[in-house]
């Protein structure tokens, strides 16, 4: 039993995971994530980065020239502290990018697709094992997203926002670009 856990762990299902997720799913994204992302696609010069945890995603923005908005639920040193997106009933005048807590993942798609005007773009740096599972179906069909683009190679997700203990990552990530209204089929396009 403890090999078919090490081979869970290594897919990356949580509930077999050799070690303790970080209690509020705190996994700070590696800035070139951002980086790369920009050179795929253009966004409304306002940004939500609505689980923005240290800023790694929402300085790379700003660094490119957008005004970005940075909060999370748990402050962490960056943004404003004690905002829970899922709480929050807004319309924002601009796009979404984030990379979401996993646990919440689902309800931050919805939720942020929900708060955007139409035509807005909603970007979630999300693991690739999110295309799976009968509970997220729903959401595919009713919000189909418009590009997918899969990382060929990985991209680090720091547990605790500790890069410096990060040896690697064993997920597959992928950028999920929605656009509110969007009805067609997804394309899928690879990065990296």
């Amino acid at each position: 039993m403890s090999n078919m856990k090490g081979v869970f762990s290594t897919l990356g299902a949580s509930n077999h995971s050799n070690t303790i997720r970080e209690q509020n799913d705190y996994y700070a994204t590696d800035p070139i994530a951002a980086e790369l992302l920009l050179e795929l696609e253009t966004f409304n010069p306002n940004i939500w980065e609505c689980a923005c945890g240290a800023g790694h995603l929402s300085k790379v923005l700003e660094k490119h020239g957008y005004n970005v908005t940075s909060s999370d639920l748990i402050y962490r040193g960056y943004g404003e502290g004690g905002v829970d997106f899922l709480k929050q009933n807004v319309c924002f005048d601009g796009d979404i990018i984030t990379n979401p807590p996993y646990k919440y993942a689902k309800e931050f798609v919805e939720h942020a697709i929900e708060s955007v005007p139409e035509g807005n773009k909603v970007a979630m740096f999300l693991r690739l094992l999110f295309l799976e599972s009968q509970s997220r179906r729903d959401l595919f069909d009713r919000y189909p997203p418009k590009t997918i683009y899969v990382a060929s190679k990985r991209i680090n997700c720091a547990h605790g926002g500790d890069f410096e203990a990060c040896q690697g990552s064993a997920q597959a990530y992928a950028w999920f670009i929605w656009e509110r209204g969007y009805q067609g089929s997804t394309i899928v396009k690879w990065f990296n």
